[in-house]
């Protein structure tokens, strides 16, 4: 799509073809502009050079790309998290994993230690450093791409975490943590989600185990033990159909207090337990 130079903010508002809300994103974007300023400066005419921007940002958009990825940022937890297609898109569902970890992380003197694994773009790991700066917080990602986006917004938050690049536990040494959470690669290879929407512009080993989409769950409740304190908690997020079968490989593992917890969407999101 074309947007011809010299129209106004608020023509275009009315005449781009996404809905209200993405229109809102790109137009405040390409312009600079705050959400408020948008709706003062309605009568504000696109420049050649806006209007080339915007085109190439509609295009890229109408052809699939998130949203999230042309812009370069994404909220999560009230924070301006930068997002590249080196990790994955944060989502509102994932903040229930943030809440249950600071809900237990209170009830600890500080300072609490806690391990976010498969970090991606940090989200859970800086939303709580942000929240809980007294917290030590480590994040573990096997990617280095995605270690660059998340010391990138720990930074930019003002949020102070440690980095380690490993596939799991295997850099951890003897290290211990009083929680354990994680959102890792839960769907299962072949399924047609993977070639639907945002999903497809994602990082594939971000969001597929390669296999049944429980081998990285089996893997981090099978490790976690050998990382908690004692009454040391494990969280963990999961597909919309697998709460059963976590709670049950927490179970077979040993946790105590195993149970699962629902999203905004009523979905049991998130399931976890706590080392006996």
């Amino acid at each position: 799509m074309t947007i011809a130079p010299g129209v106004t903010v608020g023509a275009l508002q009315a005449g781009l073809p996404l809905d209200a809300l993405e229109n809102r994103i790109l137009l405040c974007h390409v312009l600079g502009l705050t959400r408020v300023g948008l709706i003062t400066g309605s009568e504000r005419v696109l420049t050649d050079d806006e209007a080339a921007h915007l085109s190439a940002l509609l295009e890229r958009r109408l052809n699939g790309e998130p949203i999230a990825y042309i812009v370069g940022q994404r909220e999560f937890f009230g924070l301006p998290f930068r997002v590249s297609p080196a990790v994955l898109i944060p989502r509102p569902d994932t903040e229930l994993i943030v809440e249950l970890a600071l809900e237990r992380l209170a009830r600890l003197a500080p300072p609490a230690r806690l391990l976010d694994m498969g970090t991606g773009s940090g989200a859970i790991a800086v939303a709580v450093a942000h929240t809980r700066p007294d917290a030590l917080v480590t994040a573990l990602d096997v990617s280095a791409a995605a270690l660059e986006v998340a010391r990138a917004n720990a930074a930019a938050i003002g949020a102070n975490v440690r980095f380690v690049r490993s596939d799991w536990f295997t850099a951890l040494d003897s290290d211990m943590f009083d929680l354990i959470a994680s959102n890792p690669p839960y769907i299962a290879a072949g399924d047609e989600h993977l070639a639907q929407g945002d999903l497809r512009f994602e990082p594939t080993g971000a969001l597929t185990d390669h296999a049944d989409g429980l081998s990285a769950l089996r893997t981090i409740i099978q490790g976690a033990g050998s990382h908690l304190v004692a009454g040391g908690w494990l969280l963990l997020e999961h597909g919309y159909d697998q709460a059963e079968a976590v709670r049950g490989l927490l179970s077979d593992a040993g946790y105590a207090d195993v149970q699962s917890w629902r999203d905004l969407g009523g979905i049991e999101r998130v399931s976890g337990g706590r080392r006996a």
